[in-house]
Order: C-alpha cells, then structure tokens, then sequence
C-alpha cells in the first residue's frame, strides 16, 4: 500500500482533498471502509481519544491492518485530537499512520513546545508516521451545538513560526471551521461558510498539508473553494454520528419487535455509507480528471 504522504501528494497535484472520517464502532468503520471500496478513493479513519477508549487503540489498528489487508484498500488511520504524549506515543506503538497533536488551548508558545516534544517522540518511534498541529480555536465536540461563538482564526505568521518551530507534517488551521454543529445545520437551514483567502496564505505560509477539521455542516462550495486553496484532508464526524442515529431511530420503528443486531445495525451502516460516499465525491467533484462511478 502506498503511503499517506506519498497520497496526500498525489491528492494535492490532482487538486483533490482526501476524506477523514471519524469512526466510534465497527458500524461506522464498515461503513467507511464500504463507501472507500465503492468510489475506488484512499481515506483516512479517525479516532478521538474518546473513540479510541471506547473501541481500544491497539485493537483499533490491528481491525483497520486486517480490514486493509483483505480489500487491499488505501486506508489510513489517525490518531485524531491526542492531548497529551502518553496517548500519542501509544498510538504510535500501536501502528496508527498520523497522529494529530492537539494543544491548540494553550498558549501559543506551550502549544509550540508540547507539539515539537509529541512530534520527535513519535517519529523516535516510527520516523514515517506523519504529525499533525493545530493553532487556533475551532472548538470541541463533534455534537450539536445551540449557539455558534466567535473563534479565533488562525494567521498566516503563526503558521509560518508555528511549523518552523514543531517540525509537524500537517497543520490544521481555524478558518471558520468548528466541530459539531448547529441544529439549523443538521436541517440544512444554514452552513458554515470558510475563509478562503486565509487558507490561501496560510498554505503559502505554512508550505505544507493543511487539513480541515470540523467540516460537517460546511457549505458545498466552500469546500470546493478551500480544496483549490490548498486544504489537502477534510474531516467529517458529526455528520456521520447524526445519520448513526437517524438510522438506528429509522430501524427500531420499522422493526419494534427485532432484537438481532446485525439487522438493526443495517439501517445506521447504510445512513452512514451514504454521507461518505456524497462527501467522497465532492472531495473530487473539481478534479480535472474527476469521474463519478458511483452509479456504475
């Protein structure tokens, strides 16, 4: 299998964004891994500390390696918001291919510091995995959130300290993102909208991957529009925990009586595969070599 790094190059040269989601039980991941071998495109799995508590770290990798392994699909998994070095270097032993580093609350120069320190532990591990920052404030939760805040976006100076100071492979921005999101977006009432000329020159100053957290709920052609401007991951997690759910409320009414999970389970896998497989496509819907084969 090829590389993370090597297929976020690939990626960036067609002008595509590889899709990061989120995975807190072996529905959501079959789910995933179902939508990735349909469309034919490498995805990244993420798992907070949260879901990895919940699922196991090191069982988590050695499912994902077996999975993998039987469809020969590129898929690769992240260590997503890692507050701590226990916790990332544990990931790093368990064979996870990114950790991302997240002390974005603090401080900027502890948040410096604390990253340079996770980033050169677990490359003393595995000098392949590839290491994710964060600067600015998107929030916390992939939930649904009553009100929206005013957060702090990130600036192109403190991307450029920020990586030449840390040795990170990957940053992740805050440019109008924030995880969860509102109810009114749940409905498809509003949507997040991005700050596109900020991302621009957040990758020429930073001049390196750039990834998107909390895109659930993000305009369309925002996303669009920030792919071209230089984000190489987009991350969706709220999206697939509210379909999750839709899903299991849809098959417990259609089936009061039932008991066997297996085929409750079905309606949240397919709700889930569903939003992978629309989020897939228009992570590539402006490739200049984009086809959909998803009706095929």
């Amino acid at each position: 299998m090829d590389t993370l790094r090597n297929v976020l190059t690939q990626s960036e040269k067609a002008e595509v964004a590889v899709g990061h989601f989120n995975v807190a039980d072996v529905v959501l991941l079959k789910a995933v891994l179902s939508a990735a071998h349909e469309a034919g495109d490498p995805v990244i799995v993420g798992a907070s500390e949260g879901e990895r508590d919940f699922l196991g770290t090191r069982q988590l990798a050695a499912l994902v390696k077996s999975l993998r392994e039987e469809s020969d699909l590129p898929v690769f998994l992240n260590a997503d918001h890692t507050h701590s070095l226990a916790k990332a270097m544990q990931a790093a032993n368990s064979g996870f291919d990114l950790v991302g580093v997240d002390f974005s609350a603090l401080p900027f120069e502890q948040n410096v510091s604390r990253t340079k320190e996770a980033v050169e532990a677990i490359k003393a591990i595995n000098p392949a995995i590839m290491a994710e920052g964060e600067i600015g404030d998107i929030g916390t939760g992939s939930e649904i959130h009553e009100t929206a805040q005013q957060r702090r976006l990130t600036t192109p100076e403190e991307a450029r300290q920020f990586v030449r100071s840390t040795g990170i492979d990957i940053l992740a921005p805050a440019v109008g993102n924030m995880h969860g999101m509102l109810e009114s977006m749940v409905h498809g009432k509003t949507r997040k909208r991005l700050d596109i000329e900020r991302i621009a020159e957040i990758k020429k100053a930073a001049g390196i991957f750039l990834t998107l957290h909390g895109g659930s709920g993000t305009d369309d052609e925002d996303l669009c529009k920030a792919i071209a401007a230089g984000i190489s991951i987009i991350h969706i997690n709220t999206e697939l925990r509210v379909a999750w759910r839709q899903g299991i409320e849809s098959a417990l009414l259609k089936q009061p009586k039932e008991v066997v999970p297996y085929r409750i389970l079905r309606a949240p896998l397919e709700a889930v595969r569903d939003v992978v497989s629309r989020r897939l496509r228009l992570f590539r819907s402006h490739s200049p070599g984009y086809v959909d084969v998803s009706h095929r």
